[in-house]
């Protein structure tokens, strides 16, 4: 199952239901964090470590409204996400 969901700049993306469940996760918590955990997102949305890292390139390369950055790799990646 995919959406079509509209950008920032007006382009339409279309996110698979893990990559849409993963942007939702991450604006909800943005405004009181900055940086997630690949571990921890896939535990809140009972997805495993890999399945977020593989999804977040589609978030990252996109225009949503997010900023996503890869930072750190120690015990799981970990992104920078800025609002």
């Amino acid at each position: 199952m995919s959406a079509t969901t509209a950008s920032a700049t007006g382009e339409s993306l279309t996110l698979s239901e893990k990559q849409r469940r993963i942007l939702e996760y991450l604006r909800d918590n943005a405004d009181t964090q900055t940086y997630f955990k690949s571990r921890l997102i896939g535990d809140e949305l009972d997805l495993s470590a890999k399945e977020v890292g593989s999804n977040m390139t589609a978030i990252q390369e996109s225009d949503l409204g997010l900023d996503v950055e890869k930072w750190g790799y120690s015990s799981s990646t970990t992104w920078k996400v800025t609002a």
